[in-house]
């Protein structure tokens, strides 16, 4: 489990694991102001497995976006604190002030997942799984 720590390069994947669910399996982090600022600004959508994890930070907007996501805020352990399914664009959610992540997915994934506020997520590098984070040029 990362929480607070250290971030090796490449995607990451996250599961819960109090259902034993994963959650997505290329997910990119955000953890640095302009990569937080820019989250999914510009995307046309999330892909099945695909997600974004911004840390730290409390709220979350969509303003500009063109598709609607679903959320977990998540403690500094990776609890989750509230769960937001099909967050349609130009709405916005925050802050929660026990969260110190929001992990971003694609709508419905929480619903089929059944996520709910109690469950433990554990992210972690995705396994054989080459790509970028932020911060990070592809080769």
């Amino acid at each position: 489990m990362l929480g607070g720590g250290a971030v090796r390069q490449g995607l990451l994947r996250a599961r819960d694991v109090t259902l034993g669910v994963e959650l997505g399996n290329r997910i990119r982090l955000a953890a640095t102001p302009l990569g937080r600022m820019r989250g999914l600004l510009g995307c046309e959508g999330l892909g099945s497995g695909e997600g974004l994890w911004i840390r730290p930070t409390n709220s979350i907007h969509m303003f500009f976006m063109r598709f609607p996501i679903d959320a977990l805020f998540l403690t500094r352990d990776l609890g989750v604190v509230r769960v937001v399914r099909d967050l349609a664009p130009w709405r916005m959610v925050g802050p929660v002030w026990s969260a110190w992540s929001v992990l971003e997915l694609p709508a419905g994934t929480l619903a089929r997942a059944g996520c709910a506020i109690g469950d433990q997520i554990d992210i972690r590098q995705a396994a054989g799984i080459r790509g970028t984070t932020e911060g990070e040029s592809e080769t």
